[in-house]
């Protein structure tokens, strides 16, 4: 049969991290590579008695179909635990928060369209955004955030500008409150719209992140959060928060694509979350990270002693991002590191540019405190033999 690919379906390709990804398949190694919670996080026992509950309560509608808007009593919890004055009517409950980004781009891009991003940013952002084919331009960025100037300079005929202000996957870094001002002033100065992306924003260590920039210019920010990260990410529940005015076109775009988000999870979470459920859960959750997150800067900060290795301290969330000495590739050095039970995720992915090749992602969540520091040990010891590579390549091309 000669199938004939629609022009976007041909532009499409595998995710490159995935693709990568596969080599760290093998039993026995240490991965501080995939963006998993940790499974110790999960209520099982919760769950187990909200499903029981929900069945027994009202099991007919909780099987059936519903209201593409999403679960009423859910949607209403959603506007209760933000921190800004929210319309339970402007929120809608998405299949995850990957598929919030997928209506973003249905709604807002057309093919070339600008589409301003983070440098590095998310990479699943990049792959729900790219069927549309945007023109996607990377903002200049510290360890702050975007940097301002260079966002006013950039934002022209951009669509919007796509943000992860809370320990942004992939660098863990998180936007001051100095800059969140300066950014959400400057957007609205340039009629620009922000999509905000929060699934990290409640897993903070020692306190609460400066307000969400959908707090300060509501009708300007479209908010996405997600369940996956305080309850488990098989729920694939996930949240929008839209201006009224672009609400119905992000609710149309969903019903194209699924009719509603499974009522039966919706009816679950809603359950879970009565009498404050998440007040009491996440902060174990923080506790668990916190103690990893410590652990795995020891293991950097011993193991990598002399080696001109850079990285971050976040402050919540689960990566932190590292950068190595020139001349190191971290997709060459990936399966080497492999090689010694041990994977991580190259940065060069997450830009939307040029990326860095020295960079990489290291999740924190998923590892123990022992395994954590046999990993870094491992990692250590490939980037010291990698080095000595370079060395003599280099040390040859001198003599030739």
């Amino acid at each position: 049969m000669n199938w004939k690919l629609a022009a976007r379906a041909a532009k499409m390709n595998p995710s490159v991290l995935r693709e990568i990804l596969k080599v760290t398949e093998r039993p026995g190694i240490i991965s501080l590579a995939g963006g998993l919670p940790s499974p110790k996080t999960f209520p099982i026992q919760a769950f187990a008695d909200a499903c029981a509950e929900v069945l027994h309560n009202d099991g007919q509608a909780a099987l059936q179909y519903a209201a593409s808007e999403g679960y009423a009593p859910l949607r209403q919890a959603v506007a209760d635990m933000l921190p800004w004055n929210v319309d339970p009517a402007q929120v809608l409950i998405t299949t995850g928060s990957q598929q919030g980004l997928d209506l973003v781009a249905k709604v807002l891009i057309d093919p070339g369209s600008k589409v301003l991003v983070e440098t590095p940013t998310y990479l699943g952002a990049l792959q729900a955004f790219g069927p549309m084919e945007p023109n996607p331009v990377s903002v200049a960025s510290d360890e702050d955030g975007v940097i301002v100037d260079d966002l006013v300079a950039k934002a022209r005929d951009a669509r919007f500008v796509y943000l992860l202000p809370n320990f942004q996957n992939p660098t863990g870094r998180t936007m001051t409150e100095e800059r969140r001002a300066a950014v959400s002033a400057a957007a609205a100065a340039a009629n620009l719209p922000i999509v905000e992306d929060n699934p990290y924003g409640e897993l903070w260590f020692d306190e609460a992140p400066p307000l969400p920039l959908a707090a300060r210019n509501p009708d300007g920010v479209i908010y996405l959060g997600s369940f996956s990260k305080v309850l488990a990410p098989g729920l694939r529940l996930g949240f929008l928060v839209a201006p009224k005015a672009i609400y119905p076109k992000l609710l149309q775009a969903k019903q194209a694509v699924d009719l509603h988000t499974p009522i039966f999870t919706q009816r679950m979470v809603s359950a879970v979350m009565k009498d404050k459920f998440l007040d009491r859960h996440v902060p174990t959750i923080r506790a668990l990270y916190k103690r990893q997150r410590d652990a795995m800067i020891a293991a950097l900060t011993r193991e990598m002693a002399g080696l001109d290795v850079k990285f971050n301290a976040p402050k919540g969330g689960m990566f932190l991002w590292a950068r190595l000495p020139e001349g190191i590739d971290t997709v060459t050095l990936l399966p080497k590191a492999v090689e010694r039970n041990v994977a991580f995720v190259p940065g060069a992915p997450f830009y939307a540019g040029q990326g860095d090749p020295r960079t990489l992602r290291l999740s924190f969540v998923t590892a123990s405190v022992e395994e954590i520091d046999i990993a870094i040990a491992a990692l250590a010891q490939t980037l010291r033999e990698e080095l000595a590579l370079v060395g003599d390549k280099q040390l040859a091309a001198a003599q030739i």
